[in-house]
């Protein structure tokens, strides 16, 4: 595994100076596309894991459109005043749970379960450059449970990378429709210009994937385009006075406390075999822990048309009376 992150790493800084002369005199960019993924394997002090919220793949297009939407549901979401900056996206994103023994095929009731989700996403991020404040909507639509394909998806990687075969998804969290609504609100607190910001950010979530309130400050620092020029800004270059491209490479820290009060991807009922093993087991909805401090860290660094983010999101634990848990991500970034 470590072998295959050394060379994935190692073609990303080679496709990162391929691309630093590429579109000198391009317009600014209105898409990108976007590569995410989710791992509690990717750790930088070297002790990944391969246990409660394991991976999560996501794939996003992101777009500023020319004229209005004709969407219905693009009416409903808010918009950050006249004349903002609006960046609509969709995503499809895969989320795989599992308890931290792999070769127990029984249920874990002490443990997390195995569980997982897949689900489209739409979203505005809408940014009012003069005031320095933003809105960002995201409608989710999916399924939790062998729909999701979370088990094959599980048992087809570890085969490749040869690692042990998951025994457990016959005790994945049963099938539920998901549908949220999150909404989040942010505002520019302090800033120097163009090497750093201080931004202020809540978000609330509810509907039947989870249920949340999310506070949380936003720093940035570094060769920075201003936050509140729009979303695709923060992944691209921009032109200058004099037609050069300016380079974007910044450091960023979000500290978050969030009150939830559900969260479907990791409690629900089981999936059993049997009529008796159903009625046995209770579902997995003991324990949660309504209250959890989180730390996004890391950094962007952006070249031309192309950018890559790393960010270690550790956590406390989800549920009392278990661990914590440290996740990274690796994103990559295409504009044009």
């Amino acid at each position: 595994m470590k072998k295959i992150l050394n060379l994935l790493f190692f073609s990303l800084l080679l496709t990162l100076k391929n691309t630093s002369s590429a579109n000198a005199q391009s317009p600014e960019p209105t898409r990108i596309f976007r590569f995410y993924e989710d791992n509690d394997f990717l750790n930088i002090r070297g002790d990944g894991t391969d246990r409660a919220y394991t991976n999560g793949v996501r794939l996003d297009i992101f777009y500023q459109r020319k004229s209005p939407s004709k969407l219905p549901i693009d009416y409903l979401m808010p918009k950050a005043g006249k004349n903002s900056v609006d960046t609509y996206g969709w995503s499809v994103m895969q989320i795989m749970i599992t308890p931290n023994n792999l070769t127990i095929p029984e249920y874990q009731s002490n443990d997390y379960p195995y569980s997982g989700a897949l689900f489209i996403t739409h979203s505005l991020f809408s940014s009012n450059q003069e005031k320095k404040y933003n809105f960002q909507t995201e409608l989710i639509a999916g399924m939790r449970g062998p729909a999701s394909f979370a088990k094959q998806t599980q048992e087809w990687i570890h085969h490749v990378i040869n690692d042990e075969k998951p025994m457990g998804w016959q005790n994945q969290c049963n099938s539920k429709a998901l549908i949220n609504l999150n909404f989040a609100a942010e505002k520019q607190l302090a800033g120097i210009k163009k090497f750093a910001e201080i931004i202020g950010g809540a978000q609330i979530s509810a509907g039947t994937m989870t249920n949340s309130l999310t506070i949380y400050p936003l720093i940035r620092i570094g060769k920075i385009n201003p936050y509140f020029n729009g979303f695709i800004s923060q992944f691209s270059t921009t032109t200058t006075g004099d037609t050069k491209k300016k380079m974007q490479f910044y450091f960023f820290i979000k500290p978050k406390l969030t009150l939830l009060a559900s969260n479907a991807i990791m409690h629900g009922g089981i999936q059993r075999k049997t009529e008796l093993e159903r009625e046995t087991e209770p579902a997995f909805t003991s324990n949660i822990n309504h209250y959890l401090a989180e730390m996004d860290f890391g950094a962007v660094i952006n070249k031309g048309n192309f950018s890559i983010s790393y960010t270690q999101k550790p956590s406390t634990a989800y549920n009392k009376g278990l661990y914590s848990h440290n996740v990274g991500n690796i994103s990559l970034y295409f504009c044009w």
